[in-house]
């Protein structure tokens, strides 16, 4: 048994290679090989996303407040409210964020193949943030 204690790890900044504007990153579940189980909860700001990315094993995130927006390639742009549960396939390319008034935070569970978690793309655009594109 491994007990986290609650303060014990420190919360990250969402990096600006990977994310549109301020979003904050705290540490739930980092497991041991052979286990695969990553989990962080996320925080953004109003306005703030990720880029586009997939992952090679698929991710749930699980809304736990505020406003959000996400969107699968090709698909419209959805409004997410605590509570909501998505599951994004493998190889899924998709983007999740806080929407522009609103901040969001939501609990990411994902599964790591060969230490990768995920694979990071371009930004989204304002356009395609607006569901314009």
């Amino acid at each position: 048994m491994d007990i986290k204690r609650n303060g014990s790890r420190p919360s990250g900044k969402g990096p600006a290679e990977y994310f549109t504007g301020a979003v904050r990153m705290d540490p739930l579940i980092e497991a041991p090989e052979p286990a695969r189980i990553r989990s962080v909860h996320v925080t953004f700001e109003p306005g703030a996303r990720t880029n586009w990315h997939t992952h090679p094993l698929g991710q749930t995130i699980i809304i736990t407040s505020g406003s959000g927006l996400a969107q699968h390639w090709g698909g419209p742009v959805e409004e997410l409210r605590p509570g909501d549960v998505v599951w994004f396939a493998p190889g899924e390319k998709h983007w999740h964020g806080a929407s522009a008034t609103n901040g969001m935070s939501h609990i990411a569970i994902q599964e790591a193949l060969d230490g990768v978690t995920a694979d990071w793309l371009e930004a989204v655009s304002a356009d395609q943030y607006d569901g314009k594109a």
